[in-house]
């Protein structure tokens, strides 16, 4: 009988390597992310998890080979990646502070030509987050860290992603905003959104991923189902101080 092929992996990740000037942050990491999956990469501060990051979404040079949902990402500048739908909600939210709530929700779809389902969606963002829809008007530079985060996170959905990338989600935020944030991960995921959460948190990220990497030193040194991972002695040892 014939075997039946799984699906094909999203986004494909071979041996990549990168850093600043002569130091490489990353050495040949490879990994693979599976369409509408909540993928945790771990580790602690300067494992490399930022560098990585950095290098899918073009921002930094690296060396091996991405794939996006079968194309080549090496030679793509940001922008191009970007309008791929490989999404980074980045590290310190980084939204323009001057801005109105509504009008930093806006840049997320500026690259949208379907203007109407742009316009739904960002209903459907107030939905999702209703403390942004009673501060729609407000700067975003005065909110709130937690609201801030609903904020970024809201402006990435709104370039409509097939990978949305999440750096440090948690950092800073108080546990309440945490877990809101975490039940939005999952909604999107069963929406059919891919997610891959960077975090510190290992307990955090692993609890509410299907899958996992954990990243020391620049190596992916453990990876397998978030579950098996959670329980693995070496990660608990390691990052739980179990």
């Amino acid at each position: 009988m014939k075997a039946v092929a799984g699906p094909a992996p999203l986004l494909r990740v071979d041996k990549l390597s990168a850093g600043y000037g002569e130091m490489l942050a990353l050495h040949e990491a490879s990994l693979e992310i599976y369409p509408a999956e909540i993928v945790a990469l771990v580790g602690s501060n300067g494992a490399g998890k930022t560098t990585l990051l950095r290098a899918l979404s073009r921002v930094i040079r690296s060396s091996g080979r991405i794939v996006f949902d079968g194309r080549e990402l090496g030679e793509l500048t940001p922008d191009e990646v970007f309008g791929l739908g490989l999404v980074q909600v980045p590290e310190g939210r980084q939204l323009f502070d001057r801005m109105t709530v509504q009008d930093n929700l806006l840049m997320g779809a500026y690259r949208r030509h379907d203007r109407e389902a742009a316009a739904r969606d960002l209903d459907r963002m107030y939905a999702m987050f209703p403390r942004l829809q009673e501060r729609r008007r407000q700067l975003a530079g005065s909110m709130s860290g937690g609201e801030q985060q609903m904020c970024a996170m809201a402006r990435a959905l709104m370039a409509a992603p097939r990978l949305m990338m999440v750096d440090e989600m948690s950092l800073g935020l108080a546990p309440v905003v945490v877990e809101q944030l975490m039940g939005v991960l999952g909604a999107i995921r069963d929406e059919g959104v891919t997610v891959l959460l960077v975090e510190q948190d290992v307990q955090l990220a692993l609890s509410g991923a299907d899958r996992g990497y954990v990243l020391e030193t620049g190596r992916i040194v453990h990876s397998g189902p978030a579950s098996v991972l959670i329980d693995d002695p070496a990660v608990r040892q390691a990052y739980l101080g179990l």
